[in-house]
């Protein structure tokens, strides 16, 4: 059973106690406050106070967001649409991803190392295959193209 959250002290702790696990933006700390029972005008008292302090902060968690999906193979793409999902503004997400400093093509082959061991595609369905598998994971055609070819985003 989960307790009302009918005081601002209430909402704070709570607030708090999802922040010190994991960076939150504001929509989805609200969203997950409100199936907690809070009501809106303390959720928006108590998170406007918390930015205040620097307890929340979008840009942090756009950064941590960024990092970690990348680290777990995901691309640009996918990151983006994740991010929007969450009710973040397109133009944090696209200054997120510019200055996360990850080298996107990097990531596309160290996933691609990772899920085909290296064996570049040997036929058309082995290549749509591939290409599928990093389509989804958030990577555009013309990278997934350029890594097949053995092109650099240079060239």
């Amino acid at each position: 059973m989960t307790a009302v959250l009918d005081t601002l002290v209430a909402v704070r702790r709570t607030a708090m106690d999802l922040l010190a696990r994991r960076e939150h933006g504001r929509v989805e700390l609200t969203r997950k406050l409100r199936q907690r029972g809070a009501p809106d005008e303390l959720i928006d008292t108590a998170l406007d106070r918390l930015t205040e302090e620097g307890l929340l902060s979008e840009s942090r968690y756009l950064e941590s967001f960024v990092s970690y999906r990348a680290r777990s193979g995901y691309g640009p793409m996918r990151i983006r649409e994740e991010l929007g999902q969450r009710g973040l503004q397109r133009p944090d997400i696209e200054l997120a991803l510019r200055e996360s400093g990850i080298d996107w093509q990097e990531q596309l082959t160290d996933t691609w190392r990772r899920k085909f061991s290296g064996h570049l595609p040997i036929d058309a369905r082995e290549r749509a295959k591939q290409g599928r598998f990093l389509a989804y994971r958030g990577y555009s055609m013309e990278m997934i193209n350029r890594l097949f070819s053995g092109r650099s985003l240079d060239d």
